[in-house]
């Protein structure tokens, strides 16, 4: 909002001392409206970093049970093939 659409806003007695400059209160008022814009936009970042996070916490939770059934599944092979292998007969050569 530029300076003379605030100032149009402004009831009669605060147009005249807007014309003499006096306009603390305008400052403030911008100050604030700067600060709370900045607050939402870091709410914001915020938000999408944490909509990041959680995203890629699942993404590894997913990849983790699955690297764990692999795992399983391998240590039973491995079980199984140790279980069923026989070792071969001693020959009796030197």
């Amino acid at each position: 909002m530029s300076r003379s659409e605030w100032v149009s806003t402004l009831p009669l007695w605060r147009r005249l001392l807007a014309t003499f400059n006096w306009r603390p209160v305008y400052d403030i008022e911008q100050r604030e409206l700067e600060s709370e814009k900045r607050t939402k936009q870091l709410e914001s970042e915020f938000e999408q970093r944490e909509l990041e996070r959680d995203k890629r916490l699942k993404l590894l939770k997913k990849e983790n049970e699955r690297l764990a059934e692999l795992e399983s599944r391998m240590d039973a092979l491995l079980l199984n093939a140790d279980s069923s292998s026989q070792t071969p007969p001693a020959t009796g050569s030197n």
